[in-house]
């Protein structure tokens, strides 16, 4: 999105962007409220201090280093077969 400024002429733009969290399940719970899993094929470590009571086996959305939700598995599973399917495409 932009709009130009009249009385100096100069055009500002404004950017919006996106920001993607992938779904992984957790595999070990570790010390100091972090846990790892495993997705697409990359092993990652990340924090779990905001979840509630995280558990191996539960599905978080990690962005940024940061577990910021708990998925239920149904929505998961679909959530990465999306992303399999955009991999494929490339």
């Amino acid at each position: 999105m932009w709009h130009l400024n009249r009385e100096t002429q100069i055009i500002n733009f404004e950017i919006e962007i996106m920001c993607l969290a992938i779904p992984i399940q957790i595999t070990e719970i570790l010390d100091d409220e972090q846990a790892a899993g495993a997705q697409l094929g990359v092993h990652v470590q990340f924090s779990t201090a905001v979840l509630e009571n995280p558990q191996i086996g539960d599905y978080v959305l990690v962005h940024a280093g940061m577990a910021i939700q708990k998925l239920d598995d149904e929505e998961a599973l679909e959530t990465l077969e999306v992303w399999k399917e955009l991999q494929e495409t490339e």
